[in-house]
């Protein structure tokens, strides 16, 4: 990858719902304009863009890396605090490699299964089971790590910088830099490289990219408002920056040039995950059939039940195009076989 570069590693598309606002098409396009080698998709909470974003990019040439802005909950994912902001920290999760990535899918699939509360939530004890193939940032200001920094509980930020570094490993946990101009991102730009060089892992740099252009900001402005039920006259309400658009490699340079190696490892990152996903196959599962029974597909097993008004000869007609539809799509094997 070229070392004058950089990559996104922590981007919402129009998957995250009501809050990101990029169409992955015009993402590709902006990405392969700045001659950038891979870019990664984060959206919160869930995976519903990974295979269109994954198509997408090989089309455009640029490498996909498929993430997610989890929700991590302050204890268990299956507690329920009594509001969202106790709900759950941020973390950003990346699938290094295809089992990476089918330990994302069993992360997310359970934060919506067993953790929804306000969002779907996993926690350190999920992550910790399901780790492998996985790198992490350490999250933006709504992280854990981040929420200590600003409370000015720098030994506690610590620790559970910490703690993910342990789940993780050294290699695959990054303390994630974000600056658009926020006096709480300064704050916790001057501790975050302290801890990465107490702890032995790496720094890297993030736009947290919510809109393709600066120019789309009071557009997504609106579309905030209507996420959140506010109107855009009302002072008390969510607010983004306009810089959380997707910069170029020189901006994002600029930005970070007193920490040259967090851009530096946006590319270090992208040239370790090598995620590829084996489409136009299915993925059905095989059950296998108790030895010594024959393998009847289930409309001969059931025909008799859901037939009974018919005739004989019509009974064995529908018998016969169910079968041949169930052998055709591979949903059994033919007794011989």
């Amino acid at each position: 990858m070229p070392r004058d570069s950089f990559v996104h590693l922590h981007l919402h598309t129009e998957y995250s719902l009501l809050d990101g606002a990029i169409r992955i098409k015009e993402l590709m396009k902006k990405a392969a304009e700045f001659k950038m080698p891979a870019v990664a998709m984060t959206d919160h909470g869930n995976l519903y863009g990974a295979i269109e974003f994954y198509q997408e990019a090989q089309r455009a040439g640029v490498k996909p890396i498929v993430g997610c802005e989890a929700y991590i909950a302050r204890r268990s994912h299956k507690d329920r605090p009594n509001s969202m902001r106790e709900s759950a920290y941020h973390f950003t999760l990346l699938a290094r490699d295809e089992t990476g990535y089918h330990n994302l899918i069993k992360l997310i699939s359970t934060a919506h299964l067993d953790g929804f509360h306000y969002r779907p939530r996993i926690d350190k004890e999920l992550l910790a089971q399901h780790s492998a193939g996985l790198i992490g940032l350490s999250g933006c200001l709504a992280s854990e790590v981040n929420s200590a920094i600003q409370a000015n509980k720098i030994d506690s930020a610590k620790q559970r910088a910490a703690e993910y570094r342990d789940i993780l490993g050294t290699e695959n946990f990054f303390m994630e830099m974000h600056d658009h101009g926020m006096e709480e991102q300064r704050q916790c730009n001057c501790v975050l490289p302290r801890i990465a060089k107490d702890l032995g892992v790496g720094l890297v740099a993030a736009n947290d990219v919510h809109f393709l252009r600066r120019s789309d900001h009071d557009a997504h402005d609106v579309m905030l408002c209507i996420g959140t039920g506010k109107m855009v006259q009302d002072e008390n309400r969510m607010r983004y920056k306009p810089e959380l658009y997707f910069k170029s490699a020189e901006e994002m340079r600029e930005i970070f040039r007193d920490f040259p190696e967090a851009i530096a490892n946006t590319l270090k990152i992208a040239e370790g995950c090598n995620l590829e996903i084996e489409l136009g196959k299915s993925k059905y599962p095989e059950y296998p059939v108790p030895e010594g029974s024959p393998a009847k597909p289930i409309s001969v097993i059931f025909a008799p039940k859901v037939c009974s008004s018919v005739t004989a000869t019509e009974r064995k007609a529908i018998v016969n195009c169910n079968n041949a539809s169930i052998m055709n799509l591979g949903y059994s094997r033919r007794p011989d076989s």
